[in-house]
């Protein structure tokens, strides 16, 4: 099952629970759009090298297509199309007037160097720029990208078209009109979600928390947690990960990484697999890496009353039935991670307005929106008795349907 077709028997599993417009629900099926092209890029050593590249433009019902931009070795156009569905959903449960859409080019980035990198941002732009635009597509920054290459992202669409309000695309530096809280607001906003449900979750005022990844997400996550009084008793990398049953320092845990370039040694905690970090006895456990890490193998062994979805997809279709009817409760990734969206839909609205909001302000306006509707999934799920995840789909196509 590629990641579109998970995508799609979420939708089905919503729609079971309650009836839709079976036209709604055939148009958010299928993407309005996708364009693939073919990206020229004359490396350093002279010779030129064509690059693919995707972007799908899922929904633009509520608003201009929104999502970002990675750049990584694996990415293909049905991961692409699945990200661009989660986004429509996701500015749907946030509110937020903006549809959804995703881009990526199949590349590692780590094998390029700066102005190889800088030279095939741009040509990206060039490809696709006709169907970019503040009021069209607003892309932004996603796995691989960022803040820089979505500078040189946002100059080659101002060189190309004449915009002058830098609104074509998020994520941008601070002085290159990006916003305030960016970096934060994933983690963030996941932390406000979980903060507005903790008493109906039913989970102790001091949570046991493990997170897998520690990358802009888990990381920010991960010390977001601890500053609140929980304690964050496991976190991962990509390669290793740590477990300390009273309690990680996540700021030395993240200082250590740095030095060592590797979590293995971690004074006072023990080295486990990434399987056994997920099926570890704790109360909140936050998958913030990659997709489809609980699945119908491992769902049976997940001992976390709260699993709080930071990275897209973590969870598979068979395993949300698993954890459902193992009291299980699952916060929706397009729930649980819109606060980089929002903060995103902040941005873009400073950037038209020409105007620079203070980090205060961009997080009362995050914690106002995301809490709200966090409680609105929630009592749509005990209204409906169901799981959040159907919950916070059935809330999203009310809202695609009355346009």
């Amino acid at each position: 099952m590629n990641q579109f077709d998970h995508a799609l028997e979420q939708l089905a599993r919503a729609t079971a629970v309650q009836s839709f417009d079976p036209a709604l629900i055939r148009k958010i099926s299928s993407p309005e759009r996708e364009v693939r092209v073919t990206i020229p890029v004359v490396m350093d050593d002279g010779a030129t090298r064509l690059f693919e590249g995707y972007r799908v433009q899922h929904s633009s019902v509520r608003g201009p297509y929104k999502g970002g931009i990675r750049f990584h070795a694996d990415a293909d156009i049905h991961e692409v199309r699945a990200l661009a569905f989660w986004m429509t959903l996701k500015c749907a449960v946030a509110n937020i007037p903006m549809g959804g859409g995703k881009g990526g080019i199949t590349v590692d980035p780590k094998e390029l160097s700066a102005g190889e990198l800088e030279r095939l941002s741009r040509g990206f732009v060039r490809m696709l720029y006709p169907v970019l635009g503040p009021k069209v597509d607003v892309p932004a920054p996603d796995v691989n990208t960022t803040p820089e290459i979505m500078s040189w992202m946002v100059d080659e669409y101002a060189t190309l078209t004449g915009d002058t309000t830098g609104a074509a695309f998020t994520g941008k530096p601070l002085g290159k009109g990006g916003s305030e809280g960016r970096a934060l607001a994933t983690g963030l906003g996941g932390f406000y979600v979980f903060e507005a449900l903790k008493d109906k979750l039913g989970v102790p005022q001091s949570s046991r928390v493990v997170v897998q990844g520690m990358g802009n997400v888990g990381g920010n996550a991960a010390k977001l947690f601890q500053q609140h009084g929980h304690t964050v008793i496991a976190i991962s990398d990509s390669k290793s990960a740590i477990v300390k049953d009273d309690g990680l320092d996540i700021a030395a845990v993240e200082a250590y990484k740095k030095e060592h370039k590797t979590l293995v040694g971690f004074p006072g905690a023990r080295s486990i697999s990434n399987e056994e970090l997920l099926e570890l006895s704790c109360d909140v456990l936050i998958p913030a890496a990659l997709e489809h890490q609980v699945t119908h193998v491992n769902a049976t062994r997940i001992q976390a009353k709260v699993i709080l979805e930071l990275a897209n997809g973590p969870t598979t279709p068979e395993a949300d039935d698993v954890l459902f009817a193992n009291g299980v409760v699952v916060v929706p990734d397009i729930l649980a991670n819109a606060g980089g969206v929002v903060v995103s839909s902040f941005e873009w609205e400073q950037n038209l307005k020409n105007e620079h909001w203070t980090e205060q302000v961009v997080f009362e306006k995050l914690q106002t929106l995301i809490s709200t509707e966090a409680n609105t999934v929630w009592e749509r799920a005990h209204a409906l008795h169901t799981d959040l995840r159907r919950a916070a789909f059935i809330v999203a196509l009310e809202r695609l349907g009355v346009h």
